[in-house]
């Protein structure tokens, strides 16, 4: 079964949960159009979570759902946190990110780590930037370059 993007998130406020949206547009050199963490100065424009990390939460009581840990880019059949930083992925048919940044310091503890003890963002979350933008659907494929 091909790797897929089961959702796409965004919010308008740092340090929320995101919503997730139909469909969006990541900008080139950007992120997600409309999203508080898209920005061209920085090389998180894009974060992405694997739905086999969040149901590792749920295992352990957390009520998540989609954009529940911040990420942009909810995936599912391919091991994020094994690709090495500078690996390039195609998002449906014209999108390219490229892997930036493994796992993130968590300086205050989020509620899903409250509620359960831990959080999987920190570790198992990757950051990307958009080296090629355009449309992204929940459904699309994503794949290894």
């Amino acid at each position: 079964m091909p790797a897929k993007i089961l959702a796409i998130c965004r919010s308008v406020k740092k340090g929320t949960q995101k919503d997730p949206i139909k469909e969006g547009m990541l900008l080139t050199d950007f992120g997600l159009q409309g999203d508080a963490h898209a920005d061209s100065t920085w090389h998180r424009q894009v974060s992405l979570l694997a739905n086999e990390s969040v149901e590792k939460m749920r295992k352990l009581g957390a009520d998540v759902g989609p954009g529940a840990f911040a990420e942009n880019l909810l995936t599912e059949g391919i091991e994020l946190v094994s690709l090495p930083i500078g690996t390039r992925l195609t998002v449906g048919k014209d999108v390219v990110l490229e892997v930036t940044q493994i796992g993130k310091e968590c300086h205050a503890h989020c509620a899903i780590y409250q509620q359960v003890g831990t959080c999987v963002m920190p570790t198992e979350g990757i950051f990307t930037r958009v080296i090629k933008g355009g449309r992204v659907a929940p459904g699309d494929t994503i794949n290894k370059q």
